[in-house]
């Protein structure tokens, strides 16, 4: 499961309890210059991150210009002029109404935009002590900056009286919708508590977001820090040739001797995991990964927690809900907890009936290979491997050597232009962050119109968070004028020395294709408002678009064109593809299981309330209670769950790419009805009513425009082999649409 964080624009009057990194106290910023209130207000621009983007192609970020010290100064004088630009609004004298109201907010705030972007950029992929020690300080200022927007009594009731007016009903559709997501988040937000809870609840705001920056950054010190070093030659023992030069260039890169370097990330631990036949040296390479954020000393993250999880239910109740799981589903497909835990549960069981036949076929083969041991985690990989291989006559190493990293994103841009009519062209004439990162220029194919850039940040190194992610760094929009997207997809391949084919397996190259799906219904966007552009949509609806992309890559159109073999060019042989298909369902309970098993401990832990929780105990008891395979670890254990803790984005929403892959599965199988993956007319209707339209329709409503009806969970139990229980509706369609 890859990782989805989107930074990006059209963020800065949103509440801290719905973004990532928008979080600042104001006593301390400094003035700023300012034009007359007529035409509106200025920056300084001595500070290069508080200039606009200027250049071809809409204006690009001047990356090639950012310094570290630049940072903390643009983000008081943007916070300020963004405060500025709010307070008049607020204390417009003309009766309110969405063109003075919602429209002007939706205009404030551009420098904000623009340096929270490169900020968010800096503090994910190139972060060093200095970028941390601006964070910590950073982080909760920000979030009492959000939460003076948010607070602001006088403003507050101009978003109210547009959102209850009459006229509301002489807008557009877009334009209600939009009044409503300002409404509604203002009010999830705390603007209709009193004084006092709106004290407390600011107060609890900064302390989460100074707990989730030590929280990142423990994980990241963890991964930084810890390399498992293999010292001789038997040390790689089992290791494809391609994975013992990734370890040799590790060693090289980071300066130490030996055989070669495993480093703490999940794109080079899995791979040893999955073919090294030093069961010792499995386990320490498993422990390292499994264990960040959990080793006591100064990186342990167990005590902050407790803490995240005492604060997030505090806040819960101030706001009027249960808990803090209540308050996070309220705004979202699912609706409540009861559902999202309804959906898990009819997975979980044939999910861990399955993984118990996976265990057992593995234990057979082992203990026929002379092994006296139970397999353990640290085993599963490597013997569901061996199983593959015997089963099916599959060799995931024989697949990698037909999948390289350049060859599988052609042949991403080549299904973008088949089902989107997107093109893409390199462009050198823009600057980027690292050396690393190349872009491209999308356009219509048929029209030549100009949609948008994508950004690509492949490979791993220090300084940057693992996972694999998609970035908006410009939303789309047309309010004064056509603002196309700039979009990134950023993972953390290990890099070929010397230009070297990077070779990666089938699951990178799935998430590959999942956040290009990101990408794609970023650059899809056709809306007039940034707040409800693209991706800017509920949580358990934005791993849709991405997780229906991954379809595309075991087509036969993508293989013959794309999957061919780095030496001798050559495609992957039908015979090899069949093989895959064929195993398509191999191991697919410990993919769900592992999934599961951080999603219902994050559902969870926050249904939990106020109680004081020991976050090792609760996960150890929790998992015992649910059944959890001994052979098996959550996919994200709790003192890493970066999806969870660094932020609020995932928390008691992890489940979410469960119920997205429902709605993936389901859609995918409307081309499958029709003439198959490329079906035109299908395609056109997924772009036209899902990918285009952003937040300008509710999700469940966009989904049964495009459908006919309301998603079944068929399609998913059946992709994975599992047994269906007669019931076909997946939760959806009793989850009540929230009107504008």
């Amino acid at each position: 499961m890859s990782i989805f964080f989107i930074s990006s624009g059209r963020r800065r009057f949103l509440p801290a309890l719905l973004t990532v990194s928008l979080t600042a106290s104001v006593t301390s910023i400094p003035s700023f210059a300012q034009t007359q209130p007529a035409t509106g207000f200025a920056v300084r621009v001595d500070n290069p991150l508080l200039a606009s983007w200027a250049g071809s192609y809409g204006g690009y970020p001047a990356f090639d210009k950012v310094q570290v010290s630049q940072f903390k100064p643009a983000l008081e004088a943007a916070m300020a002029q963004n405060l500025a630009e709010v307070q008049a609004i607020a204390n417009n004298k003309q009766a309110p109404n969405f063109e003075n109201t919602i429209a002007a907010m939706e205009r404030a705030g551009n420098a904000l935009d623009q340096v929270q972007t490169v900020y968010g950029i800096w503090s994910s992929t190139m972060s060093n002590p200095e970028v941390q020690a601006v964070q910590r300080e950073m982080a909760p200022r920000m979030a009492a900056f959000s939460d003076q927007i948010t607070q602001n009594e006088a403003l507050f009731k101009r978003i109210e009286a547009v959102y209850n007016s009459p006229d509301k009903k002489k807008l557009t559709p877009e334009q209600q919708r939009l009044a409503y997501v300002y409404y509604n988040n203002f009010v999830r937000s705390g603007a209709k508590l009193d004084a006092n809870a709106k004290k407390r609840l600011s107060e609890i705001n900064q302390q989460l977001a100074g707990l989730f920056t030590k929280f990142s950054q423990n994980v990241l010190a963890d991964e930084n820090d810890s390399v498992l070093v293999l010292k001789t030659a038997a040390d790689l023992g089992g290791l494809p040739q391609s994975l013992r030069d990734d370890a040799a260039n590790a060693a090289t890169s980071r300066k130490l001797s030996g055989a070669g370097v495993i480093t703490n990330t999940r794109s080079s631990i899995e791979p040893f995991l999955t073919y090294s036949d030093q069961r010792k040296l499995r386990e320490k390479a498993w422990r390292m990964f499994y264990n960040r954020g959990d080793n006591g000393g100064e990186h342990d993250n167990n005590a902050l927690i407790t803490e995240i999880l005492q604060l997030r239910a505090e806040r819960a109740k101030l706001l009027g809900y249960k808990t803090h799981a209540h308050l996070r589903l309220d705004n979202t497909m699912a609706k409540t907890p009861e559902a999202a835990m309804a959906l898990m549960e009819e997975v979980w069981v044939p999910a861990v009936a399955r993984v118990k036949q996976e265990v057992a076929d593995m234990q057979t083969l082992a203990t026929k290979e002379g092994a006296t041991f139970k397999i353990a985690p640290w085993d599963y990989r490597y013997y569901a491997e061996k199983v593959r291989k015997a089963r099916y006559d599959l060799d995931q190493n024989e697949v990698k050597e037909y999948l390289q990293l350049d060859k599988m994103r052609e042949g991403m841009f080549w299904v973008a232009g088949e089902i989107y009519g997107f093109a893409f062209t390199p462009v050198t004439d823009v600057p980027v962050y690292h050396p690393d990162v190349k872009v491209w220029e999308v356009k219509d194919k048929t029209t030549g119109k100009h949609l948008g850039l994508w950004y690509f940040d492949p490979y791993a190194r220090p300084g940057k968070r693992s996972g694999a992610w998609m970035n908006a760094y410009r939303k789309q929009e047309r309010m004064d004028s056509e603002i196309a997207t700039i979009v990134s997809n950023n993972s953390n391949f290990v890099k070929g020395k010397d230009g070297a084919p990077v070779l990666i397996s089938w699951t990178d190259a799935t998430t590959l294709f999942h956040e290009f799906g990101h990408a794609l219904h970023g650059l899809s966007s056709n809306v007039t408002y940034p707040t409800l552009s693209g991706t800017s949509v509920v949580r358990d609806y934005v791993e849709f678009p991405s997780q229906v992309m991954e379809n595309w890559l075991p087509t036969p159109q993508v293989l013959q064109r794309f999957a061919v073999h780095y030496q001798t060019g050559k495609p992957i042989p039908q015979a090899l593809v069949d093989r895959i298909e064929k195993a398509s369902t191999f191991n697919q309970g410990f993919e769900t299981t592992e999934f599961l098993a951080s999603a219902l401990i994050d559902m969870k832990l926050h249904l939990a309330g106020d109680q004081k929780i020991d976050p090792d105990k609760f996960e150890r008891e929790t998992l015992t209670q649910l059944g959890m395979p001994s052979e098996i670890v959550m996919r994200h254990r709790t003192p890493q769950f970066s999806h969870v803790f660094s932020s609020d984005g995932y928390s008691a929403g992890y489940y979410s790419y469960l119920w997205s892959v429902v709605l993936a599965s389901d859609a995918f199988s409307a081309f499958t009805e029709a003439s198959g993956p490329y079906d035109k007319a299908v395609a056109k209707r997924l772009k036209e009513k899902i990918l285009s339209v952003g937040n300008t329709v509710d999700p469940a409503d966009a989904y049964r425009s495009f459908r006919g009806r309301d998603p079944k969970i068929d399609a998913l139990m059946k992709e994975r082999g599992f047994p269906m229980k007669g019931a076909t509706k997946a939760p959806e369609k009793k989850a009540a649409s929230k009107k504008s």
